[in-house]
């Protein structure tokens, strides 16, 4: 591996496995099937089913297993990250979706990457999430895990929000803008790029702030320290959102505060390729992201 890269080895091959799919995907949920059925022909333990974290949760902690095998897109592998990362399971991505960063094998690829997977022949990624914790005054409302990003900033009201941010307890600036944007590595080639951040390797463990369309104010990205704690206070008459890894939004009122700092949880990917994959796949995935934008 390449020094410093955030990797383990594999010390013995996988002996039980669960395969979710996402529910939205009918494919997926076939592939998801065959994919168990397959294990189970080769003396694997193995089981299968739609990707709803609370029952997976539940069975996952009842019935641990080795590999967890998702199928989707980079949703999927979110979702997936969520559940595992508590947990210390290992998840193998395949993609159905459209572009796949956060996967690792394609979908007409799966029977030649199993092949590999049930013999160890691969290694394990790591990448560090946040912990986002939204409070009001000296209450904690609702705490996440964040494998991409966090998003504070204006709701349906399209009007700037002021966003005061701290960085270990001293002021930093106030944004007034549509948003700020907290980000992982994993994150920046995500939201956090759209919004003109730089791309930042996924063996990093920094966390990355980037304003969302400022007005009259910072407009540079700002890539912190692992061990630095953000809060970010909310400063608006109208309203404002937290939005983890872009779920379901949660309303934010005037003077609550998002902090975040670096969790002590990480997600590990099962990776086949070399460690220099992530600029190869990006390269590729951004020829894409460009052949699309472009005229027939």
């Amino acid at each position: 591996m390449k020094s410093g890269m955030q990797s383990t080895a594999v010390t013995a091959p996988p002996r039980r496995f669960l395969v979710a799919a996402n529910p939205q995907m009918p494919e997926a949920i076939r592939l998801a099937e065959e994919i168990s059925r397959k294990l189970e022909g080769l003396e694997f333990g193995s089981s299968w089913g739609s990707l709803n974290e609370e029952i997976l949760r539940s069975q996952v902690e009842t019935d641990p297993v080795d590999l967890f095998i998702a199928l989707g897109g980079d949703g999927t592998m979110l979702r997936a990250g969520h559940l595992c990362a508590p947990l210390q399971v290992p998840i193998l991505g395949i993609n159905l979706g459209r572009f796949g960063f956060l996967t690792e094998v394609r979908k007409e690829d799966w029977q030649v990457a199993l092949d590999r997977v049930v013999r160890g022949d691969y290694w394990l990624e790591q990448r560090m999430m946040l912990r986002a914790d939204h409070r009001r005054q000296d209450q904690s409302l609702g705490r996440w895990e964040v494998l991409n990003e966090c998003f504070i900033g204006r709701g349906e009201i399209v009007r700037p929000v002021d966003l005061t941010a701290e960085i270990d307890g001293r002021y930093l600036t106030t944004y007034v803008a549509d948003g700020l944007i907290a980000a992982t590595p994993t994150g920046s080639t995500a939201y956090a790029l759209a919004a003109g951040g730089p791309i930042l390797p996924p063996e990093l463990r920094n966390i990355l702030l980037v304003p969302v369309a400022p007005h009259l104010s910072a407009e540079h990205a700002i890539v912190l320290h692992e061990g630095s704690s953000v809060r970010v206070e909310v400063r608006s008459t109208h309203q404002a959102v937290l939005s983890v890894d872009g779920g379901q939004p949660v309303s934010l009122k005037d003077g609550d505060a998002v902090e975040i700092r670096a969790s002590e949880h990480v997600v590990r990917f099962a990776r086949l390729q070399d460690p220099g994959y992530f600029y190869r796949n990006l390269t590729a995935r951004m020829n894409q992201l460009s052949s699309l934008g472009s005229p027939e």
